[in-house]
């Protein structure tokens, strides 16, 4: 199994560096055939949400784009990806950001009755 760190789903989504756009584009068909396992972590996922947010000042309908293909990924292993779609869907419903809505999904999902917050927003949607 091998573990996709962010600048990998960046190179090969925004083909902003093409060597590394290659590499990339490769190991994702290996793991698309099935000639290897992917996998990559929540952090990965919210660590991309970032970069296209902040750094490339990407839309907020782009990001949910890029984070949905990645998510329909089949062949990339990704924890709690149930959650982080359901919060993805969250997202694209409110002006909460993508961290609040995986934080009141998660919450929901563990059976929380009560959450503690100074953000209104998030408190009304709890």
């Amino acid at each position: 199994m091998i573990f996709v760190d962010t600048n990998y789903f960046l190179r090969f989504l925004l083909k902003d560096n093409q060597a590394q756009h290659r590499v990339a584009k490769e190991l994702f068909l290996a793991g698309s055939s099935g000639k290897t396992q992917l996998f990559t972590s929540l952090i990965v996922i919210f660590e991309i949400y970032w970069v296209l947010s902040s750094f490339y000042q990407t839309k907020k309908e782009r990001i949910i784009l890029i984070l949905e293909k990645i998510l329909n990924l089949e062949f990339v292993g990704i924890e709690n990806k149930e959650i982080i779609k359901e919060a993805l869907e969250m997202y694209k419903k409110t002006s909460l950001e993508l961290e609040d809505c995986y934080n009141l999904v998660l919450a929901r999902a563990l059976g929380i009755k009560e959450i503690k917050s100074f953000d209104k927003k998030l408190l009304r949607l709890f």
